[in-house]
């Protein structure tokens, strides 16, 4: 970086817009715009840099920006996501195979949200359906018995046999192409079946798609060459979808800077956590643009640095939460469901529930719910002064866990009055009654016994915090890991205040949080390796006979990774390869991405790259709690992800002050049993060997962080906050109904008949139980009654609990933990024969009963 540049990286989330800053001299700034502000700017992004540089430079630029002394522009974006959810794309076309032509539209058979009353089919991202009369089949010699001499025998590229039985009739696809054109279409996606393998089919229509003067064209096989044409399908469409909608961003976004920033690095964030050049940037690999940051963040800052234990991300902004894991290596997954588009492409693992500071608050049938709906950024929260409705920032207001004085007056229509805590309360007041006289109405409170503002806050809190436990739950507890032998990182503009709460709820001991925690995301894309890919599908068994032959397919993608690296200015050291297999046992579809384990004690199975086996084989039975050693292990795909190394600037040691931290001023806090003193200090003003004992408010321009009581924290040599949890009050729990308690413990319960049925489902050989779900998960009490369910078939449910309790009554309730009973008898309270009831004793003879029922068909 020349002394006198710029370097920005920019985080445009839901809500808000982060910029990181490192301005000449080595100084750092920071600043967080809202996201939507149509009456005051166009772009956030391009704002936030326009006003770094003006403040810096002291030169106004009412025009174009100059970007005379810009070094690199580095940004995530939501632009993708929020064009699938809201629909708002290209107008596509998509090719297929002829007789092929509803295939997307029918999809696959998973039903996700079984209990709806009125089940909606996502909307198809196509306008027009075009039949390519063409057609190749695999050879499957011995099976197919009606193979003619007239088809032509080809190779694909895993080295199987295909017959090709019609080829492309150019004429016919010719007049339609000219059709889709003269309609208005300038998108389209080619998706031909098993040109995954044999391509040169998609390469035609391809290439007579550009004569026509198509703008866009995605093809299957390139766009992500894996098996199963649905979800390759579907990726294709949304890659022909969304990224002419991108470039039409990217068009509009260099527009208004000078040259259309030409000579700047401006690099993307990709859902897989690496940056890629601009004219690069495509729908496909776009989704998780913005959270990936974060991820590479907590990642680059915490593990190996200030704990040695696997860490949580818990990312919590205004629309969402965002929550992912970090162990050593990015946890990828390769198929994601978003907005109904099922998506084949290297994503981080980010499970994400909404639940952000923006979820709005609700009282529905005597339950406390938050979200899914949310404010946004406009109107926003009731406290942001544009007629927004309760959101869970109101609640933290309400409790006296954010301090209106602290905060930047960016709200109101005018984008320059405080946060309006009177209008909260009015509003807070308002629903509080509301609750009060259904609660005296049912019976469950008195006139003299009515909820206060506070309680129905905290009520929401509490509520809010057991939402977002949940995924964490789901990417821990359900994969084998341990949840409390991880450290809990917190950041975001609404992370810091819930973090203690989370932390003790999944009972986790520690939390770190980053002093740039507040624009996390943006400083993780300063932090991000830049990224080239390259796959290829297989169809090698994994043994010995075939490590040689992986071998050279890996080298050959490796070598092409370095090339493309290299054209974009990184030198040999600062590039490295890591190689992976895709590896799945024979008749599952449950296939796991596995890196190579070097210096394997297990020679005799390793390859030249590491042994691939060992690695399958831990996370196999770490996930699932079982292998099958006489199954033979097939590799669907073979992949290489080069990494070109940023130079990281590691942040100063600072020195350590053994005096105590004077804190600004006092301020009253409502936490579980009433309100408390609660000392507010200031980041700034915090040094290396502070200590601060809860309750405690520390503020920055960025973020709150909320320590509540037993809880320390303490200033890190880098200026970070680590915070111990203690133990905390236990809240006596009785067993009269309350409405708080009820919503918490839904939530729990539910989260263990989901994480039942996750491992079901994946493990599963039967299309019937992976596809359709047809099973039910549920969770039974001591005396056999339904506490639980997840949302599965519900045929199966009403006998389950018969069978749960008939098999009670048989073993006269004599169970230990580790068995495992299995009824398929109508007698026995089973509905009919072909579904088989498993019941599981978790905690003997007194505690909670988990139950699987699925259909053998």
């Amino acid at each position: 970086m020349d002394k006198e540049s710029f370097e920005f990286s920019i985080d445009r989330g839901g809500t808000f817009t982060d910029v990181y800053a490192r301005c000449p001299g080595g100084k750092i700034r920071v600043m967080k715009l809202l996201s939507v502000d149509p009456a005051n700017y166009e772009d956030a992004p391009r704002e936030g840099i326009r006003r770094i540089l003006e403040q810096e430079t002291g030169v106004k630029m009412n025009g174009e920006v100059d970007t005379s002394r810009i070094a690199w522009i580095r940004m995530g974006t939501t632009v993708a996501t929020n064009a699938l959810l809201e629909r708002k794309g290209a107008k596509m076309a998509l090719l297929l195979n002829e007789g092929f032509k509803d295939l997307l539209f029918i999809g696959n058979q998973a039903r996700p949200n079984i209990f709806d009353l009125e089940i909606v089919t996502p909307e198809v991202l196509y306008k027009r359906v075009v039949e390519v009369r063409c057609r190749v089949i695999p050879a499957l010699p011995g099976r197919c018995k009606l193979v003619k001499d007239s088809w032509r025998k080809v190779k694909g590229s895993t080295g199987e046999d295909l017959f090709v039985t019609q080829e492309l009739n150019e004429e016919k696809l010719k007049k339609d192409l000219l059709e889709l054109k003269r309609s208005g279409i300038e998108s389209i996606a080619v998706v031909l079946a098993h040109s995954y393998t044999y391509a040169e089919h998609e390469i035609r229509v391809g290439e007579l798609a550009k004569e026509f003067g198509f703008s866009q064209i995605s093809l299957s096989h390139q766009v992500m060459p894996m098996t199963r044409i649905v979800p390759r399908g579907f990726t294709t469409c949304a890659d022909a979808y969304l990224t002419p909608h991108i470039k039409q961003y990217l068009q509009g976004f260099s527009s208004k800077f000078k040259d259309n920033l030409k000579g700047v690095n401006v690099l993307f964030m990709q859902s897989d956590g690496g940056l890629t050049p601009m004219n690069s940037f495509n729908g496909s690999r776009a989704i998780l643009s913005g959270p990936a940051g974060g991820v590479v963040g907590y990642a680059m800052t915490t593990y190996g640095k200030e704990t040695d234990l696997p860490v949580i991300g818990f990312d919590m902004g205004g629309t969402s939460t965002d929550v992912s894991r970090y162990g050593g290596s990015y946890e990828h997954v390769y198929e994601s469901t978003t907005a109904g588009v099922t998506i084949q492409a290297a994503q981080l693992d980010v499970n994400t529930v909404a639940a952000g500071g923006g979820s709005m608050l609700f009282f529905r049938s005597g339950l406390f719910e938050v979200g899914p709906e949310s404010a946004g950024a406009h109107p926003g929260p009731a406290c942001y002064k544009k007629n927004g409705p309760l959101a869970v920032t109101d609640a933290n207001l309400v409790l006296g866990r954010l301090l209106p004085e602290y905060f930047p007056q960016i709200f109101g229509l005018n984008e320059n009055e405080p946060l309006d805590k009177p209008r909260t309360m009015e509003a807070f007041e308002k629903l509080t009654n509301e609750i009060n006289e259904f609660l005296i109405h049912e019976g469950l409170r008195s006139e003299s016994d009515k909820m206060t503002i506070e309680e129905v806050a905290m009520g929401f809190i509490k509520v809010a915090n057991e939402t977002m436990c949940r995924p964490i739950r789901a990417l821990t507890q359900a994969k084998g890991y341990d949840t409390s032998r991880h450290v809990l990182a917190c950041f975001g503009g609404a992370g810091g205040q819930h973090a203690c709460a989370i932390a003790r709820s999944l009972g986790m001991s520690t939390v770190f949080i980053h002093k740039y925690a507040g624009i996390l995301s943006a400083y993780g894309m300063a932090l991000a390796d830049v990224v080239e890919e390259a796959q290829e599908p297989s169809a090698e068994i994994y043994e010995k006979s075939s490590f040689q032959r992986l071998d050279e397919r890996l080298d050959v993608l490796a070598a092409r990774a370095r090339k493309k690296l290299a054209e974009q200015g990184f030198d040999y050291l600062q590039i490295n390869v890591e190689s992976f297999l895709h590896l799945r046992y024979e008749g599952t579809d449950c296939a796991l991405m596995c890196s190579p384990k070097l210096d394997s004690e297990n020679s005799s199975e390793s390859t030249k790259h590491g042994d691939f086996l060992a690695t399958f084989l831990e996370r196999y039975q770490t996930e699932f709690g079982f292998t099958m050693p006489n199954r033979k292990i097939l590799v669907n795909d073979i992949r290489i992800r080069g990494i070109g190394r940023t130079t990281i600037t590691e942040d100063k040691t600072l020195p350590s002050f053994s005096k105590p931290a004077k804190p600004e001023k006092s301020t009253m806090v409502y936490f579980e049993g009433g309100y408390q003193d609660t000392k507010v200090f200031q980041l700034s003003s915090l040094l290396p060997g502070h200590v601060i004992k809860g309750p405690a408010i520390i503020m920055d321009s960025l973020s709150t962080l909320l320590i509540e009581p037993d809880c320390t924290a303490s200033i890190t040599s880098k200026g970070d906050i680590k915070v111990i949890i203690g133990k905390g009050i236990r809240t006596k729990v009785t067993i009269d109904l309350d409405a708080i308690q009820l919503s918490i413990f839904s939530h729990r319960f539910m989260s263990i008949a989901e994480q039942m049925g996750r491992i079901l489902q994946r493990t599963s050989i039967s299309t019937n139980i992976k596809e359709r779900l047809d099973f039910s998960c549920a969770v039974f009490g001591p005396d056999g009654g339904l506490v639980s369910n997840a949302p599965h078939i519900p045929v199966h449910l009403g006998a389950m609990q018969e069978t749960v309790q008939y098999q009670m009554k048989a073993f006269k309730g004599k169970f230990t933990r580790g068995d495992v009973i299995l009824s398929n008898h109508p007698s026995a309270g089973g509905s009919h024969l072909p579904d088989l009831t498993v019941i599981t004793p978790r905690r003997g003879t007194t505690g909670i009963l988990c139950g699987q029922s699925w259909s053998s068909r």
